[in-house]
């Protein structure tokens, strides 16, 4: 679950790191009465799921709550990469010495914490690693042993940042493991971490992910959950629903839905879909020993997209009985849109059984994945021609 730049804020403030003020407006109006109530002059800041703000024209100076207020109505509305700003914040303005990167994360491989220190802030740190790794400091976490003061001063000094500020920057360092620990984050970013004209050491910007399945120890962080944020209404659907549903990104999206049991199987089949011509429109992961209801709603949320001009199921059967995804294909049958070719994959547990209870239907049956990927695809395009 992602968070916006106001929310991961107030996850700082709890845990004691350092902010500037500020509020969050849905109006320009309100903008300006915020600015007017701090008596300083401030930023406005697009409050959406996606980086760039900046370089897009969503992040805005203004020096009197009147221009505040002409800032905010310039930026509510903006399309920002697909993200419409619903929200902005506005927060003081401070002056700058230096601009550090400062963040937390999971590395997979090595199967620990990464805590990730640079003197380059205020830009992408991918960008940063690309073009000069060397200002870049990686510090791994042993989960059994957890952070070392002295590993915040080898990531300091190995960093490149100003070490006169050693003690101020170790203490957010610190404080930014607490809460990704306590808050069962996946990234926990501070960019830029800056030192002021005046010799404070502030988190300027925050960004903040949260597992998914951390989230029954944080139940507080779920009202910051949001459609159009980081879930789209197929989405919220499927966790309303208790689907593991992923929508491709737009730009990556497209007509073929999939649903198929197990997260490497259903990954492989958008892999092999895409290689048969057709983008998928989403991940679908039925998982298993669920019983036929449960595949249903699998089903109806791959297919509430309008979008989806036909479904592919890859179902290799283990503790996902055939059968039982047989039952919810016959339940929903009628369900599906006049014309939607579907495609169907069903080995093992209760093979036969299925298939005998499918020999009615309309449905287009095939014996492997890479046959339904290139079936999908053909009556898919064949759909085109005809139109």
């Amino acid at each position: 679950m992602k968070v916006h730049e106001y929310q991961a804020k107030e996850v700082f403030a709890e845990f004691g790191i350092p902010i500037t003020e500020g509020g969050v407006a849905f109006t320009p109006d309100e903008a300006e009465q915020i600015t007017r109530e701090l008596g300083k002059p401030v930023v406005v800041k697009a409050q959406v799921h996606i980086g760039g703000r900046g370089k897009a024209g969503g992040v805005k100076l203004a020096n009197t709550p009147e221009e505040a207020r002409e800032k905010a109505d310039a930026i509510l509305g903006m399309d920002i990469r697909g993200f419409t700003v619903k929200k902005v914040l506005v927060t003081e303005q401070v002056g700058i010495r230096d601009e550090y990167y400062c963040g937390i994360t999971v590395d997979r491989d090595a199967r620990m914490l990464v805590l990730i220190l640079s003197a380059s802030g205020g830009v992408d740190i991918e960008q940063v690693a690309a073009e000069t790794p060397e200002k870049i400091a990686k510090i791994h976490i042993d989960p059994l042993v957890g952070l070392w003061p002295n590993q915040m001063r080898r990531a300091v000094f190995s960093s490149g940042i100003d070490t006169s500020k050693i003690k101020e920057i170790s203490s957010i360092i610190h404080k930014l493991y607490k809460a990704f620990l306590a808050r069962d984050c996946s990234l926990l970013e501070i960019n830029p971490l800056v030192v002021t004209d005046d010799g404070q050491v502030l988190a300027l910007d925050a960004k903040m992910d949260v597992d998914d399945n951390g989230l029954f120890r944080n139940k507080d962080l779920l009202k910051y959950r949001e459609i159009g944020g980081d879930l789209d209404e197929y989405e919220a659907f499927a966790k309303e629903n208790h689907v593991t549903y992923v929508h491709m990104p737009p730009d990556m999206r497209g007509p073929v839905g999939i649903a198929g049991n197990g997260a490497g199987l259903v990954m492989t089949t958008l892999d092999v879909v895409a290689r048969a011509g057709l983008k998928p429109n989403n991940f679908c992961d039925i998982g298993g020993g669920g019983d036929a209801e449960h595949s249903i709603k699998c089903i109806e949320t791959v297919m509430k997209d309008p979008d989806v001009k036909g479904f592919f199921l890859n179902v290799f059967g283990g503790i996902t009985r055939c059968d039982i995804v047989a039952q919810a294909l016959v339940d929903y049958a009628d369900n599906f849109p006049a014309g939607c070719p579907v495609v169907i994959r069903l080995t093992g547990t209760n093979e036969d059984i299925a298939k005998q209870m499918l020999e009615e239907t309309r449905y287009t049956f095939v014996s492997t994945m890479q046959e339904g990927a290139e079936k999908i695809v053909e009556l898919i395009k064949g759909l085109e021609v005809g139109a």
